[in-house]
């Protein structure tokens, strides 16, 4: 063998010392990424422009102007309605795995000096399911809008309701759209931004009655799974459904944003909107 030529990297053997977790393949073009480029390039493939979920800590820092996040909402726990097996300990374990108290964070800020409530909803807490907590920190973040003249955005990221708690968890759909609608009573906006997924009685809900509805490139937006749907209605599915470009040609989105430019767009429209 020549003294250039190296071996097939078949015959490389990993190392035991390798630290776990540094690379991610990127779905979309296969590119290996490292943690750190993944973090300077807001958690997005710099290749293709993929954008991987970003958890809710992670999409405030992006959005609020430096020092302006207040959280609220602290200390609210699911309790076990239906006494499902082991769901106390289930979320006892997700908070401590966490650090959240559940699949959304709810606070105020400013962005480009605009005041608004923000809701961020994280798919890592019970992949972003919308249980009881979830719908009264949401219903809460908009009642305090409404008393400090403030305008809402909320951000999606949801498999949906939450089976453990049955019918409860429904009715935060009803909940969460009746205090958004006093929020339009009270001529203060409401901008939905969808990012990858958006899906169940989220999208059933409040994350598709914005004034404005933004999304993520590529982000999954729908009700059903494209395979539950295709069995349910014997059809085949047309190119790119359910994804936040087919929801924009067919009128459901607004715009898609990409995650670099988003707070710029937020507050460009909080500050045509606000009154």
């Amino acid at each position: 063998m020549g003294i250039f030529d190296k071996p097939p990297l078949r015959h490389l053997k990993r190392r035991d010392d390798m630290p776990e977790g540094l690379w991610t393949k990127c779905p979309e073009c296969g590119a290996m990424l490292h943690t750190l480029e993944l973090k300077q390039h807001l958690q997005t493939c710099h290749h293709c422009g993929y954008h991987f979920l970003m958890d809710s800590r992670e999409r405030i820092g992006l959005l609020a102007d430096p020092g302006s996040f207040e959280e609220t909402g602290q200390g609210l726990v699911s309790a076990n309605p239906l006494g499902f097996s082991n769901y106390r300990e289930k979320i006892a374990a997700m908070r401590e795995k966490t650090g959240l108290d559940d699949a959304v964070v709810t606070g105020k800020l400013t962005m480009g000096g605009q005041p608004a409530m923000i809701a961020v909803m994280d798919f890592k807490f019970f992949a972003g399911s919308m249980g009881s907590v979830v719908g009264e920190k949401i219903t809460r973040a908009v009642e305090q809008a409404i008393a400090e003249k403030r305008g809402v955005i909320i951000v999606s990221a949801s498999s949906g309701a939450r089976m453990q708690e049955g019918m409860l968890s429904l009715m935060q759909m009803a909940k969460t759209c009746g205090a958004l609608a006093r929020l339009s009573e009270a001529h203060l906006p409401y901008i939905s931004v969808m990012t990858h997924p958006t899906t169940g009685g989220v999208t059933a809900s409040f994350a598709t009655i914005g004034d404005i509805n933004l999304a993520e490139p590529k982000c999954m937006i729908g009700f059903a799974g494209p395979r539950v749907v295709k069995e349910t209605t014997h059809q085949n599915l047309p190119p790119g459904f359910q994804t936040a470009e087919f929801m924009l040609d067919h009128g459901l989105v607004d715009a898609i944003v990409p995650r670099a430019k988003l707070r710029d767009k937020l507050a460009q429209l909080l500050a045509f909107m606000m009154p």
